[in-house]
């Protein structure tokens, strides 16, 4: 009778190893993932691209009933400011669509391309984080992770609706090298938390690419493709994003403090 609380202890010190060993190995992945991220972003304001377009609106059973292409120079800035990180995309017309006669509304999705940013260190603590398996994706061993945002915690992404913002609560999966740490392939959705606004459904799904370059022995991985579907009760669009001919640049500015 006395070994039976002894067994049952050694029972629970057993059980308990996987969970402390997966705990381990995910902290650790999301350390490196991290870190490759954090590098990411401060190099992805030293490149340009082309940025390719497609709206479409859909009727029933998602017929496409009406498509814009636009074509856009494309980088984005990247701003610190009082420790707030921040990215914005500048886009400069290169072809625009052609106005619809029938002015019937399109949907504007900007900065669907930068979701990697759920794994920065800035907004990685508003995220919960899980390891779902792993898997082979187009040659390459990927680890499958999910991911869930916490009520009230900073989101890398908002909703704007007449003039106001409403912070998207992101869930969804992404496949990230488990050596490099690099995200390839991600989809995210807000399910049902915001039909109080009107949005019955948001999904996107981004992948990305390795890009070298002739000056740098590293590769990164940098968006290739957005797709981004939303559905209100009563309008439903798709957008589609292509990144290409991404190029590196420098900019170099100057400040002067003016005299009285």
């Amino acid at each position: 009778m006395k070994r039976t609380p002894q067994l049952v202890l050694v029972v629970l010190a057993l059980l308990a190893v996987p969970r402390a060993k997966a705990q381990t190995g995910l902290n650790d992945l999301l350390e490196r993932t991290g870190k490759a991220v954090s590098v990411f972003v401060d190099r992805l304001s030293e490149v340009k691209c082309t940025e390719e377009v497609r709206q479409e609106k859909l009727g029933k059973e998602g017929k496409v009933e009406l498509t814009e292409n636009s074509t856009y120079d494309y980088l984005i800035i990247l701003t610190n400011s009082g420790g707030d990180l921040s990215l914005d995309e500048s886009r400069l017309a290169v072809k625009e669509a052609r106005p619809d006669k029938k002015n019937r509304s399109m949907l504007v999705s900007n900065g669907f391309s930068t979701l990697f940013l759920i794994f920065h260190p800035y907004y990685s603590n508003s995220f919960q984080f899980a390891v779902e398996g792993d898997e082979v994706v187009e040659g390459r061993s990927l680890t499958r992770l999910s991911f869930q945002h916490i009520r009230g915690m900073r989101s890398p992404a908002a909703l704007s609706i007449r003039g106001r913002e409403y912070p998207l609560e992101l869930s969804g999966t992404a496949y990230v090298d488990p050596q490099t740490g690099a995200v390839v392939r991600m989809t995210a959705d807000v399910g049902e938390t915001m039909t109080d606004v009107g949005l019955k459904t948001l999904r996107s799904e981004i992948v990305f690419a390795p890009v070298p370059f002739k000056d740098s022995k590293e590769v990164y991985w940098f968006p290739l493709q957005a797709t981004v579907e939303v559905e209100t009760p009563r309008q439903h669009w798709r957008n589609l994003h292509r990144f290409s001919q991404y190029k590196k640049f420098s900019v170099s500015t100057e400040e002067q403090v003016a005299s009285k």
